[in-house]
């Protein structure tokens, strides 16, 4: 009798290259063996010679909170797991207030613990109510990063923090060498150019772009950056949906500051003209989704690995909250658990870039960015078993089938080409193309490791 429990054969990828006809071997839920050509013997084996094996994604912002009611963490996870992704990344700004103090970090953890498919790690923030002073307990407590924003999109869920504020708890995090996210917009820009246009009756599919205009955002992504190098602090610009964004993070990067970069998959694959067009308030999204000519600029920062990951910025609002005729008045964002990992391939495929890149963005510098790399992010040996089987299938996507919370998708109808056929999690399978397999609560609550001191690497 073999000593693996699962073996799983077929093409390998990892953030080097791919293994053509290789074999992961399982045991106690860590990737205990790999190897090339014949597989050897376990109590189950998975043939999928043909297809692709990729680590779990590390989905870095996902919002499963923000409606009360509407999702949480254990109905996002079954979409999770259906899209591929093992660990989620949930933001702090839950409905309705944010996790900015300690016992309400302890609670969430309990939901993950009690609620979720696959593992959960959470941010932190801080605000007025419980003060600069939380930050140590969030940190005791295992958040894995705090986030903060430039712009109030919700009082008091969704608060704006001052630039003095910023600074502040800048300086306190540092020390403990978690990331500092920040929602890059600017507040009174933003405001005035919205007010400007409901005043002329300028509301319609496409107005919400020209309100948010790339200054709005290239400032707020400076001042991110400023703050990092004033303080240490690992300074990250979220969802940055223009090429001067990278631009800015490279200038801080070559200064020797620990500056860096996310965008999402709705910025590299749908564009104003045609989606923004198609969908309207669909894909309203903070930053807005931008021309053409934009997102073909990100995708060369994406092919000269110059972005430190990808994420989907999944919330599932409901219809209701994205049918207001006035683009202003109807709610950001949109579900994108379930298409982060077949868009963000398929879009590499479209521009030639190796399969290589999808794990790089998806799953190792994810790990590494929230210091869950121990564990997280590859398929080494002595690493977590999340394993993700694709196969390579052209089909349209279709969100009537989707497990998340909702049932619509500004990817409706866009042709995708691989399909997730098998998730595991820890080395048990979640998901077998068709449904969830496990029990709520098979989920754990994911904790950063000690970290170093020094900023991680993203470059080997």
């Amino acid at each position: 009798m073999s000593d693996f429990e699962l073996v799983v054969q077929g093409n390998i990828v990892d953030a080097r290259g791919v293994v053509q006809d290789g074999w992961l071997g399982v045991r106690d839920g860590k990737v205990a063996a790999r190897g090339e050509g014949a597989a050897p013997a376990a109590r189950e084996k998975v043939d999928a010679r043909g297809q692709w094996i990729v680590p779990g994604v590390v989905d870095g912002q996902v919002h499963s909170g923000s409606q009360a009611g509407q999702e949480g963490l254990g109905w996002a996870s079954r979409a999770a797991a259906a899209g591929g992704v093992t660990v989620m990344v949930d933001m702090p700004y839950d409905d309705p207030e944010p996790v900015a103090s300690r016992p309400q970090l302890d609670a969430k953890i309990a939901e993950v613990e009690r609620d979720c498919h696959v593992d959960v790690a959470l941010f932190g923030t801080l605000n007025a109510q419980h003060g600069l002073r939380a930050a140590a307990g969030l940190i005791e407590g295992g958040v894995c990063a705090f986030k903060f924003s430039t712009f109030e999109a919700t009082p008091g869920r969704f608060p704006r923090v001052d630039e003095d504020d910023l600074f502040e708890a800048f300086k306190l995090i540092a020390p403990s060498g978690l990331v500092c996210g920040v929602h890059n917009q600017m507040q009174d820009l933003t405001r005035k150019n919205i007010r400007r246009l409901q005043e002329a009756g300028d509301t319609g599919w496409d107005a919400f772009m020209r309100a948010h205009t790339p200054l709005i955002e290239n400032l707020a992504t400076g001042i991110i950056y400023e703050l990092g190098a004033e303080t240490g602090a690992r300074a990250h610009a979220v969802h940055v949906s223009t090429s001067r964004g990278f631009e800015l993070c490279d200038m801080y990067r070559r200064s020797g500051t620990a500056a860096t970069i996310e965008t999402c998959i709705q910025y590299l694959m749908l564009n104003h003209e045609e989606h923004t067009r198609r969908f309207g308030a669909k894909t309203k999204h903070y930053p807005p989704i931008r021309p053409k000519a934009e997102v073909d600029r990100l995708w060369a920062h994406i092919a000269r690995d110059a972005c430190t990951f990808v994420s989907s910025d999944h919330v599932s609002w409901g219809l209701e909250r994205k049918g207001n005729p006035d683009v202003f008045k109807n709610s950001s964002g949109g579900p994108g658990l379930e298409t982060l990992l077949p868009a963000f391939w398929t879009g590499c495929e479209q521009h030639g870039i190796a399969p290589a890149m999808v794990v790089r963005q998806l799953a190792r510098n994810p790990a590494r960015h929230f210091l869950l790399d121990d564990r997280k992010g590859t398929l080494d040996v002595g690493m977590d078993a999340d394993i993700v089987i694709l196969k390579p299938e052209r089909y349209a996507f279709d969100p009537s089938n989707s497990l998340s919370a909702v049932h619509w998708s500004s990817f409706e109808g866009m042709e995708f080409s691989v399909r997730v056929a098998g998730t595991w999690c820890r080395g048990q399978q979640v998901f077998d193309g068709t449904k969830v397999l496990n029990k709520a609560g098979d989920g754990k609550f994911l904790r950063p490791h000690a970290g170093t001191g020094v900023a991680p690497s993203y470059d080997d």
